[in-house]
């Protein structure tokens, strides 16, 4: 319960896509601090008992469910939409926060040298938010956040919740976590926002294709900024973005060459061949763990005709 919240939205009041003739879950004034109950990206299809078999047997007519959406009275095509991210609490099962990564066949950045279905089951401890321990050794620093957050698109019609747009979505930034200030540009009145595909850590890239995905309870704060004109989404931190993981350092592998998709594959799997040489780790696990905490950054992308992406592992996950 959020006793400061002016409404509620919970997890039945959600859908599946955008398309800016649904009807609202609510309609609020500006200034609104509204508790959304969210799914996890699976939509409750992969639980604390799920097999591989249900890896195969998703449905991704149900994949990323987004609660909403909240028609903000006076929004207007051109205003922007300021939403404040006060804070995250993990739905619990069994008395703790629950998690699903999935190495999901056909989808992900290496998909193609990793064709078969693997999941890993996290289990953490929602008070204290510990590092989620993944195997024997490893420990991800836990940093939650809503993958999915965004606005009704002008375009009519029903239209897919995975490809990130210009007015928010599927953008999975890890960054857009408590403290943050998020700003999204409004196309349609009202705005029709929502929010979903809440996850308890990621990594920049979420390479594999899943973080920890991992339902939630979020508290947000919609606002306006009247004739914005912002064209795509922006966004302002309290602070620091890394210090989670930062502590012990990293561990590092580069990918080179004139195409930066073609590098940042070279420098994931770089990354995987050196944690399943260091650590004894079969090759799907350190992708899937990889996605979790490790990120791809560009580190050159002037001198031509070749680029460096490199990625980047916190050592903190195994000290």
């Amino acid at each position: 319960m959020c006793k400061s919240c002016d409404y509620t939205i919970h997890g039945a009041q959600h859908h599946f896509g955008w398309d800016n003739s649904l009807a609202p879950a609510e309609r609020v004034d500006p200034g609104a601090t509204i508790l959304f109950h969210c799914h996890d990206s699976s939509a409750g299809q992969l639980g604390p008992s799920s097999t591989l078999a249900d890896v195969t047997a998703l449905d991704f007519g149900k994949i990323n469910p987004v609660s909403g959406p909240i028609f903000v009275t006076g929004a207007a095509p051109g205003d922007a939409l300021k939403i404040t991210i006060d804070s995250f609490a993990p739905q619990r099962h069994g008395g703790r926060g629950f998690g699903w990564t999935a190495n999901i066949p056909g989808f992900g950045l290496l998909a193609d040298q990793f064709p078969d279905p693997a999941l890993q089951v996290w289990s953490y401890d929602a008070d204290s938010m510990a590092p989620a321990m993944f195997g024997r050794e490893a420990r991800v620093p836990l940093k939650p956040f809503a993958g999915t957050i965004g606005n009704a698109p002008a375009e009519t019609g029903l239209h897919s919740v995975v490809p990130p747009r210009r007015v928010g979505g599927n953008l999975d930034i890890r960054d857009l976590a408590a403290g943050t200030t998020l700003y999204l540009p409004v196309e349609v009145a009202g705005a029709l926002f929502s929010v979903g595909d809440t996850h308890a850590a990621q990594g920049d890239g979420e390479v594999c294709g899943t973080a920890i995905e991992s339902p939630m309870d979020v508290v947000l704060t919609l606002d306006l900024v009247k004739g914005a004109g912002l064209k795509t989404p922006r966004f302002t931190t309290p602070g620091p973005v890394t210090r989670h993981l930062d502590a012990k350092g990293y561990e590092a592998t580069t990918g080179i060459g004139p195409d930066l998709m073609t590098a940042a594959r070279d420098a994931v799997a770089a990354m995987i061949d050196h944690l399943c040489a260091t650590r004894g780790m079969a090759a799907v696990d350190a992708y899937m763990l990889v996605s979790t905490c490790g990120d791809l950054r560009i580190s050159e992308i002037v001198d031509m005709p070749n680029w460096v992406v490199s990625f980047y592992f916190p050592r903190a996950v195994f000290e």
